[in-house]
C-alpha cells in the first residue's frame, strides 16, 4: 500500500561531556524556521581563545535514518573531535516519511550555509 515506517532501534547518546574523551557535546538549533539542529563537538581546549579547523559531518543512514545522537555516529565524533583536535558540527536533517525527500538535502545546504556564515563566530 505503499506505507513507510521508519526504522528505530538504534541507541542514542545525550549531549554532554565525554568521560573518556573530554569532549563537550552540545544540542543547537541552526534553522529556526524549520527546527534544523546540530550537535556541536568541542574538544578539551588548552586555551580559550585558539583557533580550530571545523568538519561539518552528516550523519549515515542514506538522509533518511539516524540522527547525530545514534550512538556510532556520536560515539565516533567524540574520538575524531578529541584525536583530531578539529570543532564538529553533526547536522541533524529532517528525514522521510514525515519529510520527504529532498528536504534532508536542502537541510544539509541550509546547514552548510549557516556554518560558513558563522565563521567567525
Amino acid at each position: 500500500d505503499g506505507h513507510v515506517e521508519r526504522l528505530w532501534g538504534t541507541d542514542t547518546v545525550p549531549a554532554g561531556t565525554d568521560p573518556q574523551t573530554g569532549v563537550l557535546s552540545k544540542d543547537i538549533t541552526i534553522i529556526p524556521d524549520s527546527n534544523v539542529s546540530a550537535r556541536l563537538y568541542l574538544p578539551k581546549l588548552t586555551t580559550n581563545n585558539q583557533k580550530l579547523p571545523l568538519l561539518v559531518y552528516f550523519h549515515g543512514g542514506g538522509f533518511c535514518v539516524s540522527t547525530p545522537s545514534t550512538d556510532c555516529y556520536h560515539n565516533y565524533l567524540n574520538t575524531l573531535v578529541a584525536e583530531a583536535h578539529v570543532v564538529a558540527v553533526s547536522v541533524n536533517y529532517r528525514r522521510p516519511p514525515e519529510h520527504p525527500l529532498p528536504t534532508a538535502y536542502e537541510d544539509s545546504w541550509a546547514a552548510l550555509q549557516w556554518v560558513v556564515s558563522h565563521h567567525n563566530g
